[in-house]
């Protein structure tokens, strides 16, 4: 698949920088897991940092358990970050090389604010997840304005808050749905679900079978993001880093199903077997 080589070899004399550094914008008082999956799924993917913007009260949570990354507490309102912490998150916009905006910010009128005056300052590439997305539901139009280039990850539900159609008709045309949302807006879509969809504006589309129905669990989906934004990252082009990015994260789901089972599989256990996913993978 292209873009393993990325994973398959590095250099003796390589060192963090060359891996790129990521910014994730996410989690919340209620919604902290979401930002630690997403933050420490990038770093199992091989990115050499990663900086977690989050919520003053948040960071002490995450810092405890995801040591790995480095963090920017940010000012918050009610428990989400406020508004105007825009401009903060701006000065760090020139120390990143990708950034990934969403997992966990919730769904209040302070983060529809904050995400829609970052993205059309955003010259890097982009990956724009759940809260993210839900930010701008009714006004996609303003994707268009990002500078760089962007990876939607919609579920069939966030999708039909971008596009105004019901769910059922977005799950009898996926395919259809998300190469429609890719050329209208000039993005990369991954609609997941069973056999999630990669699509491009270029019409290419790819159609992925790793994963199982346990993977239907509290922050899979935050996993991914991490992944995808993590080969981003690195330097893989887009369409690649989504379709290697889903590929590793239903693969690193199968290969945790066999430890625990479908029915207690966690998004943890899938973060976990990232590891074993990418060693199968690359054959070490």
């Amino acid at each position: 698949m292209e873009g393993i080589e990325i994973l398959r070899h590095r250099e003796k004399t390589a060192h963090k920088g060359n891996f790129g550094h990521l910014l994730v914008v996410a989690g919340s008082a209620s919604l902290s897991g979401a930002a630690g999956l997403a933050a420490n799924s990038a770093l199992r993917i091989g990115t050499g940092l990663v900086t977690l913007a989050t919520p003053f009260s948040v960071y002490p949570i995450l810092a405890s358990r995801f040591t790995e990354v480095m963090y920017l507490p940010l000012p918050e309102k009610e428990g989400s970050i406020s508004a105007d912490s825009g401009s903060l998150i701006m000065q760090f916009f020139p120390r990143a090389d990708s950034l990934l905006i969403g997992p966990g910010l919730g769904r209040k009128e302070s983060i529809t604010k904050l995400v829609t005056f970052l993205l059309p300052k955003i010259e890097k590439p982009l990956v724009l997840d759940a809260d993210g997305l839900n930010a701008i539901a009714g006004q996609p139009e303003i994707l268009k304005k990002v500078k760089g280039p962007i990876i939607v990850t919609p579920h069939p539900g966030e999708m039909a808050r971008l596009t105004g159609m019901h769910t059922a008709e977005i799950q009898k045309h996926r395919q259809e749905t998300a190469l429609e949302f890719s050329r209208k807006y000039g993005v990369v879509t991954i609609l997941k679900g069973y056999q999630t969809v990669s699509t491009a504006p270029d019409g290419s589309i790819y159609l992925n079978f790793t994963g199982n129905p346990g993977m239907a669990t509290a922050g899979s989906g935050d996993v991914l993001a991490g992944i995808v934004a993590g080969l981003l990252t690195q330097g893989l082009p887009p369409f690649s880093a989504a379709r290697l990015g889903v590929y590793i994260h239903g693969l690193a789901g199968d290969l945790a199903a066999k430890e625990t089972g479908e029915v207690s599989l966690l998004a943890g256990d899938i973060m976990n077997a990232i590891p074993t996913a990418v060693r199968f993978l690359v054959g070490t």
